[in-house]
C-alpha cells in the first residue's frame, strides 16, 4: 500500500523581542491510499479482489463467488491458480491441457478445453471417492460450463472402472456427454443389486445448451430415500429413484465403486469449465439447497467482502478529521466505511480499538493517535449482480507540531547542583519543559540527578535546579518544549549550556 502525503499549514503569527515571524502549531494533512500507486498491500482481502477503477486506477471490489471448502468437499477446482490443483488435496493431476482463461463466471479465471484428447486427469488419493473401493454415500457433482458447440459426443466428465461381483468382472462407467445439445448422465453397473436396463441409469437435460453462454450443472444423490436428481441452473431437469420399486418407497440400491481409477474431465470437449466440485456426505447432514433448490445464479455473495488497510503512520497526538473516498457505488450497491486509532498498533485485535463507522466526507470525533487504519465492507444489489467498488481513499487529519523550544537558557554552578533558568517558549502550544543533562557534548545520558535520570519532565516552569551532582564534573544541558494538547510531543533541544558544580 503506497501512501500519498499532503498537507495544509496552519500558523499563527506572534510578535516578540527577539523573534518575528510564523509559528507552526499544526497541519491539515491527508493520506491517500489506493489511487494513482495501488493497493499493493491490505491487512484483511475477504472477498475482495481488482478490478478497473475510476481514472484507470486499480480499484477494489467484490470478487466473483466461488464454492466453500467444507470437510465433505472432495475435489475443487476453481482454477485460479496457475497450477490449477484441488483445493482440498485429495486429488493429483495426473494430466493437464486445460489452458486458463479469464472469461469466466466464478473467480477470475476458468479453464479452456480445446478439441479431443485434451482435458485433465486426476488421480484420487485414498480416502477420496473416486480414490477408494467400496460403497459410496450421498454425493454430488457439480460445474460450470460455457461449450463452443456442444456437438454430440463431446464429453464432460469420464469415470472407468470394474468391480467383482460373484467372482466375475463386472464393469462401472459414469459419463457426462452431449447429445442433441442437451447434457446427459450416465452410470452403468455403479448402483449395486440393480439390473434394470442392464445396470444402466441414465439422466438427461430438457433445457437446451447454448452454445458460449454458462450454465450450472449438477447432478446429486441421496444414499437415504435413493433419490437422484440432475439441475440445470438449480431447475430440476430429471429425477429418478433408484429404488427396488423406482419409488421412495422401496430398498434402495447403493453406489459400489470398484477399483479405483482416473477420473477425466474435457477429454473431448471445445469449451470452458469453471467451478468443478464433488460433495461426499452423510444424507443426515444434506440439505435442500444441496439438491439444488434456491439455485441463484448469483456473480457476488450476497454476504458481500471486506478489505482493511494496514495501520498508516502518522505523529503522536494527531487527530483524525474525516476520510474521503473516489467510489462507484451502482444502485442497491453499499460501501460502508470504517476507522480506527490508537498509539501501538500492535497491540491491536480484530475488535480494539472498536471500528467506528464513517460517512464519506463527513467530519469525524473522538479519533487520535500516532496510527490510523480504514476498513470498508462492500455489498452487491440483492440479486448478487452488481459491486460497488473503490479506487482511493483519503484521510484527513491533524497533526500536531512539536513546540519551539525556550530561546536562551542559562547554567549556573552550585555545590552538587546546577540551576538552570529560561525564557517560556514564544510558542503558546508548549505547555511544560524537558530538562537534559549528560557529561559529554550532545550526549544527555545522565543519571546521577536526585531529581531522576535525563530527561526529566519540570512542568510549565522556567528554572530548576538538578542536585546530587559530582563537584569538578563539567555538564552539559539542553532544554525542550513539551505540547500542552499531548505531554508525549516533545520539541527540539535548545542551545546547549554547561557548568561545573564545586566543592566546599
Amino acid at each position: 500500500m503506497c501512501i500519498l502525503y499532503r498537507k495544509k499549514i496552519l500558523v499563527f503569527l506572534i510578535v516578540c523581542p527577539v523573534f518575528w515571524g510564523k509559528i507552526v502549531y499544526a497541519e491539515d494533512r491527508t493520506a491517500v491510499v489506493g489511487g494513482k500507486d495501488g493497493w499493493s498491500s491490505l491487512s484483511v482481502m475477504d472477498g475482495i479482489t481488482t478490478g478497473k477503477g475510476r481514472f484507470g486506477y486499480t480499484c477494489l471490489q467484490l470478487a466473483t463467488k466461488t464454492p466453500d471448502v467444507s470437510d465433505d468437499t472432495d475435489l475443487l477446482l476453481h482454477f485460479e491458480d496457475s497450477a490449477m490443483s484441488d483445493s482440498v488435496n485429495r486429488y493429483d493431476i495426473v494430466d493437464n491441457s486445460f489452458i486458463r482463461t479469464d472469461k469466466c463466471i466464478r473467480g477470475r479465471y476458468s479453464a479452456l478445453s480445446i478439441g479431443t484428447g485434451g482435458g485433465m486427469r486426476l488421480h484420487g488419493k485414498s480416502g477420496s471417492m473416486f480414490g477408494t473401493e467400496g460403497r459410496v454415500g450421498s454425493f454430488s457433482i457439480e460445474f460450470w460450463i460455457a461449450p463452443s458447440i456442444a456437438e454430440n459426443g463431446e464429453i464432460i466428465f469420464s469415470w472407468r472402472s470394474s468391480r467383482n461381483v460373484s467372482g466375475y468382472p463386472l464393469y462401472q462407467m459414469i459419463t457426462a456427454s452431449f447429445f442433441n445439445s442437451h447434457l446427459v448422465w450416465k452410470f452403468s453397473n455403479v448402483f449395486d443389486g440393480y439390473t434394470k436396463a442392464d445396470g444402466e441409469i441414465e439422466l438427461s437435460g430438457a433445457k437446451t445448451i447454448i452454445p458460449d453462454k454458462w450454465s450450472c450443472h449438477k447432478i446429486s444423490y441421496d444414499e437415504d430415500s435413493g433419490l437422484m436428481e440432475y439441475r440445470v441452473d438449480g431447475r430440476l431437469e430429471s429425477i429418478l429413484y433408484i429404488t427396488s420399486s423406482g419409488h421412495e418407497r422401496g430398498t434402495v440400491y447403493p453406489p459400489m465403486l470398484g477399483v479405483p481409477a482416473d477420473i477425466v474431465l474435457c477429454p473431448q470437449y471445445t469449451g470452458r469449465l469453471d467451478d468443478f466440485c464433488i460433495v461426499e456426505k452423510d444424507s443426515s447432514n444434506i440439505s435442500s439447497a444441496d439438491l439444488g433448490e434456491g439455485f441463484h445464479n448469483d456473480t457476488y455473495k450476497i454476504a458481500g467482502g471486506r478489505f482493511e488497510t494496514r495501520p498508516v503512520g502518522t505523529k503522536v497526538g494527531s487527530i483524525l478529521n474525516s476520510v474521503s473516498a473516489v467510489m462507484n457505488i451502482p444502485p442497491q450497491t453499499d460501501v460502508r466505511l470504517y476507522v480506527r486509532g490508537g498509539d501501538n498498533y500492535f497491540g491491536w485485535t480484530e475488535t480494539d480499538p472498536e471500528w467506528i463507522p464513517v460517512e464519506d466526507g463527513k467530519p469525524i470525533k473522538n479519533v487520535s493517535g500516532l496510527y490510523f487504519q480504514l476498513a470498508a465492507d462492500l455489498f452487491p444489489d440483492g440479486a448478487g449482480q452488481k459491486t460497488p467498488s473503490v479506487t482511493e481513499i483519503s484521510l484527513n487529519y491533524t497533526e500536531q507540531q512539536s513546540p519551539l523550544p525556550p530561546f536562551t537558557v542559562k547554567a549556573v554552578a552550585g555545590i552538587d547542583s546546577v540551576s538552570l533558568s529560561w525564557n517560556y517558549s514564544v510558542d503558546n502550544t508548549a505547555g511544560g519543559y524537558y530538562v537534559y543533562y549528560g557529561e559529554r557534548p550532545g550526549e544527555y545520558l545522565g543519571r546521577i540527578a536526585v531529581e531522576g535520570p535525563s530527561p526529566i519532565n519540570v512542568g510549565n516552569t522556567n528554572s530548576f535546579t538538578l542536585t546530587g551532582l559530582k563537584n569538578g564534573t563539567i555538564y552539559y544541558f539542553a532544554v525542550s518544549s513539551w505540547s500542552r494538547f499531548d505531554s508525549r510531543i516533545n520539541g527540539q533541544l535548545s542551545q546547549e549550556v554547561y557548568a561545573r558544580p564545586f566543592g566546599r
